[in-house]
């Protein structure tokens, strides 16, 4: 349990990084944005509720793929197909963010030591 709220802390810093940073609020903002077209497209396309639309999204572009829920339409199956080839390179790009922003934050900074020319 400690683990897990030392985690969601982590993550909540982390987070905090994005805001400050504009490159990095960009990447949020994709994420975003990527998220709610996957979650509307589904909405819509197959008719599913949000919270499954939205789940459905995370699930597919973090490749989980737990297989609980699939596109039984043929837009909904294209429109899978290049959401996951556009949005898997946004979510690792966020991913690597975070864990760049947590290692320096938890590595200390080293000084070289001036060479003498």
């Amino acid at each position: 349990m400690i683990s897990m709220l030392v985690l969601i802390w982590d993550f909540t810093r982390s987070m905090g990084s994005f805001i400050v940073d504009p490159h990095l609020r960009r990447l949020l903002f994709l994420v975003i944005v990527l998220l709610a077209a996957g979650t509307i497209a589904m909405y819509t396309i197959e008719g599913w509720g949000v919270v499954d639309s939205f789940y459905f999204s995370v699930i597919t572009l973090t490749t989980v793929g737990f297989g609980d829920l699939t596109p039984a339409t043929t837009l909904g199956k294209l429109f899978t197909a290049f959401y996951v080839l556009s949005g898997i390179g946004i979510i690792v790009a966020f991913v690597n963010a975070l864990g760049e922003r947590r290692l320096a934050r938890s590595r200390p900074v080293r000084h070289r030591p001036s060479s003498a020319l």
